[in-house]
């Protein structure tokens, strides 16, 4: 009697899944095997691979176009944080 074995594959993620961790997965902050997981995803969803690519190139832009901040700007904004933390 030959015993066959069963191994259990991962679940699949779905577009709901891929949508709460989309961002944490474009700045590879998941784990490898679930990174693989949305990975395949993405190559087979057309709908999750665009918004991914979509929020690629945003973030690529972002990255190209820094504005000079204002450093009184910047200031304010320290200060108005620290108000919101005081007790």
């Amino acid at each position: 009697m030959i015993k066959r074995r069963w191994f259990r594959r991962k679940p699949e993620v779905d577009c709901r899944e891929v949508g709460r961790v989309l961002q944490s997965y474009l700045d590879h902050n998941v784990e490898a095997d679930f990174a693989g997981r949305i990975a395949s995803h993405l190559e087979e969803c057309k709908k999750c691979g665009l918004e991914a690519r979509t929020y690629t190139k945003i973030k690529h832009s972002l990255g190209e176009t820094r504005p000079e901040v204002d450093p009184e700007a910047i200031e304010r904004l320290r200060s108005f944080g620290n108000e919101l933390t005081e007790d």
